[in-house]
């Protein structure tokens, strides 16, 4: 459930920014400048935009691999904890079984 409206805000924010970029190139092949002038903005403005788009993704791979480290820090914490519980826990039985023996030889 959380994916699909990560998904949806996804596909939102992506509708947003082509529509963004198509009305910008508009606005750029619409204004009054030679169509050489017009080439050479819409060309370096597309490649400011693939610049920022590779920031975005290298922050978001970098932000995908501290949360995996983090994620897997954590699952071995429980990891140790459980089985300290478990040493514990056969600890006990084997305690519970040595007290049972011990009486019931007693008697």
């Amino acid at each position: 459930m959380a994916d699909d409206r990560n998904s949806n805000a996804s596909s939102i924010v992506m509708a947003f920014l082509l529509g963004g970029l198509a009305g910008a190139a508009l606005a750029v092949l619409y204004a009054p400048r030679s169509g050489r002038e017009t080439r050479e903005l819409l060309g370096e403005k597309i490649r400011e935009g693939a610049e920022r788009g590779r920031q975005m993704k290298d922050r978001a791979v970098a932000r995908g691999r501290e949360m995996y480290d983090d994620a897997t820090d954590y699952v071995e914490k429980q990891r140790e904890g459980l089985d300290k519980r478990k040493e514990r826990l056969a600890s006990a039985i084997e305690a519970g079984r040595q007290a049972y023996r011990e009486e019931k030889d007693k008697m």
